[in-house]
C-alpha cells in the first residue's frame, strides 16, 4: 500500500494540468484508466482559444490563461503553444439583433470585438451566401497547440515527482478519519485529498466514492476533416454562427467542420453519428458555395458540463477529502492554465496570484449545486 497526499482521477488536461501545478509542493499520483493520457476529449479538441466561447462567465478564466500560453513559465519549453487565427461570428439577414447581444454579453470585459459588413467579409469568404451580411470579428482568437500543451503539462508534473499510472481505472474508494482508501486496477493506497478530474466519468467517479453526483452531463460533439474547392487560405479565420449551429476553421490545407452538435450521451468512446455528418455538410453548404470534395477523417468527442454549463472547482460539499475538477465543457484547453492555478491555490490553501486576479473562485465553487 502506497501513501499519497493527492490522487487525481484521469489524466486528460484537466488532471494534467492540475498535477503540474501541485506536483512540486506534495505527492501526487495521476491515474488514468485508458492506455494513454487524453484519449477521450482532450485528444479530440478542434483547439482554439477563444475569449468569448463558453460565454461571459467561462471568460475570466480563458483571458487568465492567455498571456501563459502565449509566454509559458520556465520548464514548458520555450515556445507559445498559440498560433493567430482570429475569429468571426456570421449573421444571416434577421440576426443582426443576436450580434449585438453577443457584443453587450461581453461589454467592459476586454474582449476585442470588431462589428464587419459584408464588404470586409467577401475578402476573406469568397462565395458567402447572399443572406449573410454582417459578423463580429475576434482579432484575439488564437490556434492552441492542444498536443504540445497536453504533453508539457505531463512533462513538468513528472519532472517534479508526480507518478502517472495508466491502465488504472478507480474501483473503489473509501473515506475514513481524514484519509482514502482506494483501489486502482486491483491496488490499494492511500491519500489525503481525492480529486476529481475524469471528465465524462466525473458522476460515476463521485457515485464510486460515496460523493453525491453533481449531475455532469457529457454531450456529443462532431467534427469532420473535408477536401473543398477552393482551398482554404491559412489565414481563414475560425468561422462560427451566431446561432451555434456550426464552425469550420482551416487546417493544413483542409477545413475541420463541426455542426455545433450537442447530444446527449453515456459516458463513452464515442463516435459520429451519420446525422450530424449531413447536418454539418448542409449547414456548410449554406454558408459558403465551396465544393466538397471529400470527407477524408471524422471524429467525435464528448464535452461534459454541470447543470449551469461551468466548471466545478473546489471541495464537495459532502465530503472534506473530495475535490471537483471537472465539467470543463468545451472550454477547458482555453481555460487550463488558470483552472489549474484556481484549483491548486483552493486545494493546498495557498495564497492567490496575480494570475487569479478579478477571478470569482466562487462562481465554479461546486457547493452552489449542493
Amino acid at each position: 500500500m502506497s501513501d499519497y497526499d493527492v490522487v487525481i482521477i484521469g489524466a486528460g488536461i484537466a488532471g494534467a494540468s492540475l498535477a503540474a501545478e501541485i506536483a512540486p509542493h506534495c505527492r501526487v499520483l495521476v491515474a488514468e484508466a485508458e492506455d494513454r493520457p487524453g484519449y477521450h476529449s482532450t485528444g479530440r479538441s478542434a483547439a482554439f482559444w477563444a475569449e468569448s466561447y463558453g460565454g461571459p462567465k467561462v471568460q475570466p478564466l480563458t483571458t487568465a490563461s492567455g498571456p501563459w500560453l502565449h509566454s509559458p513559465p520556465p520548464g514548458y519549453g520555450d515556445r507559445s503553444f498559440l498560433a493567430p487565427r482570429g475569429a468571426l461570428t456570421l449573421a444571416r439577414v434577421g440576426e443582426e439583433t443576436l450580434l449585438d447581444v453577443f457584443e453587450a454579453d461581453f461589454a467592459g470585459t476586454g474582449v476585442a470585438m470588431e462589428r464587419w459588413s459584408r464588404d470586409r467579409l467577401d475578402a476573406l469568404l469568397p462565395g458567402l451566401a447572399a443572406d449573410i451580411q454582417a459578423a463580429v470579428y475576434e482579432p484575439d482568437c488564437q490556434d492552441i497547440d492542444v498536443g504540445g500543451l497536453h504533453q508539457a503539462f505531463l512533462s513538468v508534473a513528472r519532472r517534479a515527482g508526480a507518478a502517472i499510472a495508466l491502465r488504472a481505472p478507480l474501483e473503489r474508494a473509501d473515506y475514513a478519519d481524514g484519509r482514502w482508501t482506494i483501489t486502482l486496477a486491483g491496488q490499494q493506497l492511500t491519500t489525503k485529498w481525492l480529486v476529481n478530474a475524469a471528465g465524462a466519468w466525473a458522476d460515476p467517479v463521485a457515485a464510486r466514492a460515496g460523493v453525491r453526483p453533481l449531475g455532469v452531463q457529457p454531450f456529443r460533439r462532431t467534427v469532420l476533416q473535408i477536401r473543398t474547392s477552393p482551398v482554404p487560405s491559412p489565414d481563414l479565420p475560425l468561422t462560427l454562427g451566431v446561432r451555434g449551429d456550426y464552425y469550420f476553421k482551416p487546417e493544413a490545407g483542409r477545413l475541420w467542420l463541426s455542426p455545433h452538435d450537442e447530444t446527449p450521451e453515456d459516458p463513452a468512446d464515442t463516435a459520429p453519428d451519420e446525422l450530424d455528418m449531413a447536418l454539418a455538410i448542409d449547414r456548410f453548404s449554406h454558408v459558403v458555395d465551396w465544393k466538397i470534395e471529400a470527407v477524408e477523417h471524422r471524429w467525435a468527442g464528448q464535452r461534459s458540463f454541470a447543470p449551469d454549463r461551468l466548471s466545478l472547482i473546489g471541495f464537495a460539499a459532502d465530503c472534506p477529502g473530495f475535490f471537483w475538477f471537472a465539467g470543463q465543457g468545451g472550454f477547458g484547453i482555453q481555460t487550463a492554465p488558470a483552472a489549474a492555478r484556481l484549483a491548486a491555490t483552493i486545494l493546498l490553501g495557498l495564497t492567490p496570484d496575480a494570475m487569479l486576479s478579478g477571478i470569482d473562485a466562487q462562481m465554479y465553487n461546486p457547493a452552489r449545486l449542493a
